[in-house]
C-alpha cells in the first residue's frame, strides 16, 4: 500500500505540471480577472476593457514575431530599437503621407530584419548576440534620425491610432488578424513546420535538405516587421514620435509573453493562442497594481516572479 502511494505522488505531480504547462496562463488570466472583479472598481466598465486592450495590442504584435524566432530556438534583443526606429521613420517621412512612410518603415525594418537574419544563418552568429548588436545600434540610429520627442498632427495617423470598426479600435483589429495570421503559418504552412524543425534540431533540418537559411532569415524579417508595426501603431495612439522610450523593454515583455505562453526556449514548437494569452497576462497584472497605486517597481518584481514560475513549468517540456 505504502509503495503504491509513493509511485501515486510522483504520478499527480507530473500530472499537475503537464496540466499548468497547457493550461497555467489562461488560468493565470481567469484568477486576474476574478481577482480585479473583487477588488478592483469599474473594472467591468466597458471603457475599461477598451483601454486593456489598446494597451496590450502593440506587445501582442512584437510577441508574435518573437515566438516565431524563438520557434527556432533563437531570440530577438532588437524589437524595442526596431519600435523605434519605427517611430523616428514615421515622424520624418510622415509629410509625405502616411503610406509613403509607412513604405519607407516596411524598407527599414526589412533591413534590420535582414541584418539579424543573415547574421545568424549566414554568418553563424548567436541569435542572442547578433540582435544585441541592433538593440544598442538600432536605439542609436533612431536617435539620430530623431534626437527628441516629436508631436505629429496627420489626421490618417490619428484615425489609425484612435478609429474604430463598429466600436472595435483599429489597433485591436490589427493585432487580431496577425495573430490569426501567424497562427495559421504556422500550423498550416510548409514554411511553418520547416520553422519547428528548424528549431527541433538544425542539424537534423540541414540533412533532411530543408531551406534552414532562408527560413531563417526570413523569420527574423517578419519579426522586425512585425516591430515595427507595434512602433507605428503606439505612435499613432499617442500621436506623437518618441524614440528615447518608445520600445523599451518591450523585447522583455515579448519574451515573457512568449515563454508564459507555452513556447519553450529550446524551440520547435510556437503557442500562438499561448502567446496572446500571456500578452494579456502581463497586461492585467501591471493595471492591476498601477489601479491600486503601487509603485512601477511592484510590476518588474512581479513579472519577474512570473517569468521564474513559467520557466519552473517548462522543465522537462523541451522539443516536441
Amino acid at each position: 500500500m505504502a509503495e503504491a502511494a509513493l509511485k501515486t505522488v510522483p504520478l499527480d505531480r507530473a500530472r499537475a505540471l503537464q496540466w499548468l504547462q497547457r493550461y497555467g496562463v489562461y488560468a493565470g488570466v481567469a484568477l486576474l480577472l476574478v481577482v480585479n472583479i473583487v477588488i478592483t472598481p469599474h473594472f467591468l466598465s466597458a471603457e475599461n476593457f477598451r483601454t486593456q486592450a489598446v494597451q496590450v495590442a502593440p506587445v501582442i504584435i512584437v510577441a508574435l514575431g518573437m515566438a516565431l524566432v524563438i520557434g527556432t530556438e533563437g531570440v530577438d534583443l532588437s524589437v524595442g530599437a526596431v519600435m523605434a526606429l519605427a517611430a523616428s521613420v514615421t515622424a520624418l517621412y510622415l509629410g509625405y503621407g502616411l503610406v509613403p512612410a509607412l513604405l519607407v518603415v516596411a524598407l527599414f525594418a526589412a533591413g534590420a530584419g535582414l541584418a539579424n537574419g543573415a547574421l545568424v544563418a549566414l554568418v553563424g552568429v548567436q541569435p542572442i548576440v547578433a540582435t544585441l548588436a541592433l538593440m544598442v545600434g538600432g536605439r542609436g540610429l533612431a536617435l539620430v534620425l530623431l534626437p527628441q520627442l516629436k508631436d505629429l498632427r496627420n489626421p490618417q495617423l490619428a484615425s489609425l491610432g484612435s478609429g474604430d470598426v463598429l466600436g472595435i479600435p483599429y489597433l485591436i483589429l490589427i493585432a487580431a488578424v496577425l495573430a490569426l495570421l501567424v497562427a495559421f503559418t504556422v500550423r498550416r504552412t510548409t514554411f511553418g513546420r520547416q520553422l519547428l524543425a528548424i528549431g527541433d534540431s538544425r542539424p537534423a533540418a540541414q540533412l533532411a535538405g530543408l531551406p534552414v537559411r532562408r527560413v531563417l532569415i526570413v523569420v527574423y524579417v517578419v519579426s522586425a516587421l512585425l516591430a515595427a508595426v507595434a512602433g507605428v501603431l503606439a505612435t499613432a495612439r499617442l500621436q506623437a514620435s518618441d524614440p528615447t522610450s518608445l520600445g523599451n523593454l518591450m523585447e522583455l515583455s515579448a519574451i515573457t509573453a512568449v515563454v508564459v505562453g507555452g513556447t519553450p526556449l529550446t524551440g520547435g514548437r510556437v503557442n500562438i493562442a499561448g502567446t496572446v494569452a500571456g500578452a494579456v497576462l502581463i497586461q492585467l497584472l501591471t493595471a492591476t497594481l498601477i489601479k491600486h497605486d503601487l509603485p512601477p517597481s511592484w510590476t518588474q518584481i512581479a513579472q519577474a516572479v512570473v517569468i521564474v514560475a513559467a520557466v519552473y513549468a517548462a522543465r522537462g517540456r523541451g522539443k516536441r
